[in-house]
Parts: structure tokens; sequence; C-alpha cells
């Protein structure tokens, strides 16, 4: 191909899909802005009303009714979506959008602990899904195509276009990217979160403090090599408990199969369980989406209460851990990554003061490793840390706070397994020998 040829291809390359991604950027912005909006109106009607958790058995069945009569293919949710860019003939449906919408506000509505990425992503799918067979795209172009919807889903529900853009190219293969994609999820990352913002949708602020007194260096996130061996020993955990989680979960999915074919029990004894954890802690502060304290809590236990000395209880990433496995088990929808958040900041948190290490700073990079971890995205994890908690302070980047990411999303990864929480995630090789055989990881 001649040099001139091959500038006027990267053109037309570039303008048709700035179009795309910016339409599909467009629409999925708009659709996770009213969702985020509708989502910070339930879990504050929920707040005011605790009595709905006795309601959540109602919501399940509910859920699965709606799945049943309605879903088809839409009930395998984000492995639909895997699936869909592994093979060229698997379609995602448009009703993927409102489906998950209804049935995530209805889990947040009744108290479930799930979370909201996987609300957000699987819209962005539906919608560019529908885009792709509008426009008579090619299974390579669909492919793409479903990328962007992922990336402005993810970018607009967290604040964070350029982690959306690079955990929609991480995920569907552990080890591959695409490079087709690259530039459209970026864009369409970036036009998601800008209209979401513009329509107001507030994220929750996480703060690292970076001028703490009486640390070692000027300031508390400064390059500290002392700090290398306990930040390791604390990735590994981290990467453990994402483990601990995701096997915990799909054992809960599997046994409830195998003891009840129907479906209908699942959300019941999920509920059930719900309910026995509550009594037995005493509290409701690990239910529910937990990003924030509920105002009627005496303890006011949540993710951001875990970035505080003493805030949090030693035992509440594990508390965190079991509500949302078992409700995410059982059937509830809303995804799994807010939680995540949790359970590796309150680890973190309990961490922090055995390893002689900053609260805060150890919760937020337990945050974002324990997803890390999960879900298999360290590049995208690292990069959700410097875009969450980079303009909190300048010295984020010239320190060694990004280092002290990267660490702990590499090694959190590393031990996690090569089992996560999406089940159709494919490997291109082993995380620890690249020769390994891929059908043992695929």
């Amino acid at each position: 191909m001649s040099p001139l040829a091959e500038h006027r291809q990267q053109l037309l390359f570039l303008l048709r899909w700035t179009g795309l991604a910016g339409l599909t950027g467009t629409l999925v912005g708009l659709q996770v802005a009213f969702f985020l909006h509708s989502l910070e109106t339930i879990v504050a009607f929920h707040d005011r009303h605790r009595w709905l958790l006795w309601l959540l058995p109602v919501a399940g069945i509910a859920t699965v009714l709606i799945y049943r009569h309605w879903g088809g293919t839409a009930s395998r949710g984000n492995n639909l979506i895997l699936e869909a860019l592994h093979t060229p003939n698997v379609d995602v449906p448009l009703r993927l959008a409102p489906l998950i919408l209804i049935t995530t506000l209805l889990a947040h509505l009744c108290g479930a602990s799930v979370g909201r990425e996987g609300t957000a992503v699987q819209m962005g799918a539906g919608i560019s899904g529908w885009l792709a067979r509008r426009l008579k795209l090619s299974a390579s172009e669909t492919a793409c195509l479903l990328q962007v919807g992922m990336a402005s889903g993810f970018g607009a529900v967290f604040g964070t276009p350029i982690a959306g853009a690079v955990f929609a190219l991480e995920v569907p293969v552990v080890g591959r990217f695409a490079p087709f994609a690259v530039v459209p999820t970026l864009l369409a990352g970036l036009v998601g979160d800008a209209v979401c913002t513009a329509f107001g949708s507030e994220h929750a602020p996480y703060h690292i403090d970076l001028t703490r007194a009486g640390l070692p260096g000027p300031t508390a996130l400064e390059w500290n090599p002392a700090w290398i061996l306990p930040l390791a020993l604390a990735a590994v955990l981290f990467g453990y408990a994402s483990r601990l989680f995701s096997q915990l979960t799909e054992a809960i999915e599997h046994h409830l199969a195998r003891w009840f074919p129907d479906k209908l029990w699942h959300p019941v004894l999920g509920s059930l369980a719900v309910w026995g954890l509550v009594w037995l802690l005493g509290t409701q502060d690990f239910i529910g989406l937990g990003a924030r304290a509920q105002p009627s809590s005496p303890t006011g236990y949540s993710l951001a209460s875990a970035f505080e000395p003493g805030q949090m209880p030693a035992w509440g990433w594990l508390a965190k851990l079991a509500f949302t496995a078992l409700c995410v088990g059982s059937g509830f929808k809303g995804g799994e990554v807010t939680p995540l958040f949790f359970i590796g900041a309150a680890l973190g948190n309990a961490l922090a003061g055995p390893l002689g290490l900053p609260v805060d700073l150890l919760a937020g990079l337990g945050l974002v490793a324990v997803f890390a971890g999960a879900s298999n995205t360290p590049l995208a994890s690292t990069l959700m840390a410097v875009e969450l908690f980079g303009p909190v302070g300048q010295g984020l980047f010239s320190q060694g706070f990004v280092v002290y990411a990267a660490l702990c999303c590499g090694l959190a990864y590393l031990v996690s397994g090569h089992k996560g929480i999406y089940a159709s995630q494919r490997f291109d090789a082993g995380k620890h020998h690249p020769e390994w055989p891929r059908d043992r990881v695929a």
C-alpha cells in the first residue's frame, strides 16, 4: 500500500469511528446519567425505609420472572457480551439495557449488596449492539462497537474514562488487546463520561491525604522503598481476597442450581441468608451499595469510612464479601465492582496498622487491587487508581503512588487465579507460564 493510500485509509477510519464512538458515547452517557440519578433516589429511599430489606425475596423473585419471560439470552448479562466478542454469530439484544436497569434498581430498593458497573456495561453493550445491527456492520466492526459501548458505560458510571477504555480492551481476552478498538474505546470513554457529568451525575470522592503529619518524608505518598515489602504482602492478600470472592460466588451459584433447579428459589434462599447475617452482625451497614454511610446507622460503616482510621472493623471486608457473594450468587443483578471496592478498601484499612502503612493509602490501593484480581484487569485498575485519586493532589504522579498502584494491582492479579467474576473471559496464555495450554485457562 502506498503512503498516500495508507494516510487516506487512516483518515477514513478516524472519521468513521469518531462518529460511531461519539454517537455511542452520547447515548450511553445519557442512559448512565439517568441510571445514576435513579440509583441515588432509590438508595436514599431505602435508607429512609430500612424495612424494605424484608422485601428482598420479592425483588429477587421479580427479577427471575422478568428474565424468564422477557430476557432470553439477556439473562447471561456481562458473559453474553464477552461471548459476542468471541463468537461472531452471538447477538447482544437491545432489551439487555432496560432489563438490567429495572432489575438493578429493584435490587438496590430492597438492599441487595450488588454494584452498578454491570448495569452500565450492559446498557452500553445493548445500545451498541442495536446500533451495529441498524448500521449493518461487519462482525469485526460489531465487536469493536460492543467494546465502545462497554468503555463508555464503565467510564461514565465511575468517572474514569481512560480506565473504562482499557477495561473494555483488557477484559475479553486477558493478555491480548484488539488494536482496531483502541482509539474508538478511548473516544467513547471520554464522551460517555463528559455527557454523564454534563447532566449532573456525581461520583463518590475517595480521599488520600498528601500532607499527613508524622509520616516518613515531606508527604504521605513520597516514594519510600521501605513500603515496598509491606505493600507486596498486602497485594498478595488483596489477590487472595478477590479469589475468595470469585470462588465463593461461583460455589453459591453452583450449589443453588444443583439443589434447586427452579431459579425462583435462589433469591429466596439468598435473602434468608442475608437476613441471618444482618441479625448476626447487628447492622445493615454491609448491605446495599455501601458507597456512603446510611444516615440512620449508628456505626456508619461504608466504603468512604474505610479511608479513615478506626472507622471500619477488622472483619468488615469479610462481611461485605459474604453479603455480596450471597446476593450475586443467588441471582440479584447490578454487578460486583462497587462491593469489590468496599471489600478492598476495608481490607486495606484492616492491614494498614499491622503493616505500618497509612490507612487511606492502603484503603485506596486495596480498592483497585481487589478489583484487578477479580476482573483480571491489572492495567485498567492501575489507571483507575490514577483517575480516582489523581485529582486529589499534584504529588500523586511525581511521587510513588503510581508505582504502588501498579505493584498492588499486578501482584493481586497474579495470585488471584484463572477464574474471576466473568465466566466467559478468556486467557491468551497462563498467568504463570506463557506456554500453559490455553484450554486449561479458557
